[in-house]
């Protein structure tokens, strides 16, 4: 088997608190607390949760914006979130970031040209000049924009335009690797479809690995690989994106995919409404994180958290309930096909 491109191990990320009179340390944001996976080379893994759950904050610790709590982060079979950073400067070259908004994350005084040119110069991809001119000519052929759109401003480009030129100065570098920390959430609904196909055309050509971090289920079913939920810092399941839209094993992701909305006129679907708020990431609650909201949740549930196991080959799931007979488990069977009826 072929070592995946990127492979993370009980990722931590804790946020001190500091107040008081003196301004010392009075607790901990627990934003990410003990998340595994891997993703191959050439394959979307999409991590998908409600705001606040941490998924952005393991997407920027893999990328060394900040230093992680515990765990490690491996690029291609190599461990880099202790690697000292003259080390880790080639490394950031196979790894690259498209961000949520692509007005903010370009700089306004540079022209195209140059936001592309910058990449390329850093890590010394071009021969010379002549080379660094077709090269940036070559990244607005591959995203479809104009040629000679590369001496105009950020402000002079439509927002689906922005995150073109934000996906092609990704793309500068040469990565193996691209996170798109909710990259077409700030677009309209047709620009989103098109930045979707884009990427996915991408993928094929270049053979790109990507972490798709998103909370629209509509656009991870469409262009993924495999599904990873989280959940108050937690991975509570992860799976093929066919068997997880089909038949969801923890009674999060049940009530994730019963908000989706059914393309079909007249198609019905049972909606699942969680009772309470999301417990706070301060003081996350013992045992299974989720059990405050759980409409299954049993006493074991409040004491003892659960592992995330296989429940079915590729599926895994961290849930008491799959330790239960199957009469008693109301995952089992093929409930997840009548949640989501239009599969």
């Amino acid at each position: 088997m072929s070592t995946p491109i990127l492979e993370v191990n009980d990722l931590k990320k804790h946020f001190p608190i500091h107040g008081g009179f003196f301004g010392g340390r009075t607790g901990y944001v627990y934003a990410v607390d003990g998340v595994s996976f891997s993703i191959a080379k050439g394959e979307t893994l999409s991590l998908v949760g409600e705001s606040g759950c941490g998924k952005s904050t393991v997407g920027k610790a893999i990328l060394r914006l900040f230093p992680i709590t515990a765990g490690q982060v491996s690029l291609d079979g190599k461990r880099i979130d202790d690697m000292p950073a003259g080390t880790l400067r080639p490394m950031r070259r196979r790894m690259q970031v498209v961000f949520q908004d692509p007005f903010s994350s370009l700089n306004p005084r540079m022209r195209v040209r140059d936001i592309l040119a910058e990449p390329i110069r850093n890590f010394g991809l071009a021969k010379d000049s002549a080379d660094l001119e077709k090269r940036v000519g070559d990244l607005m052929d591959r995203v479809r924009l104009p040629r000679d759109a590369v001496g105009r401003w950020p402000h002079e480009f439509s927002g689906g335009q922005r995150q073109r030129i934000c996906i092609a100065r990704a793309l500068a570098a040469d990565p193996d690797l691209i996170i798109c920390d909710e990259a077409v959430s700030a677009l309209d609904v047709s620009v989103k479809a098109q930045i979707v196909n884009l990427l996915q055309d991408l993928q094929k050509e270049l053979g790109l690995a990507m972490l798709f971090i998103s909370h629209d289920l509509a656009i991870v079913e469409h262009m993924t690989h495999r599904v990873a939920v989280m959940y108050l810092g937690k991975i509570v399941e992860v799976a093929p994106k066919r068997q997880l839209f089909a038949a969801p094993k923890h009674p999060y992701t049940e009530a994730l995919l019963s908000a989706v909305p059914v393309p079909e006129p007249g198609a019905q679907r049972e909606r699942i409404i969680l009772t309470g708020d999301v417990p706070s990431p301060i003081n996350p609650p013992k045992g299974c994180r989720f059990h405050t909201r759980c409409p299954y949740a049993f006493d074991r549930c409040s004491k003892e958290e659960p592992s995330l196991r296989p429940t079915e080959e590729g599926h895994f799931a961290a849930c008491h309930l799959h330790d239960r007979p199957a009469a008693e488990n109301p995952l089992a069977g093929a409930r997840g096909a009548a949640v989501i009826a239009h599969h």
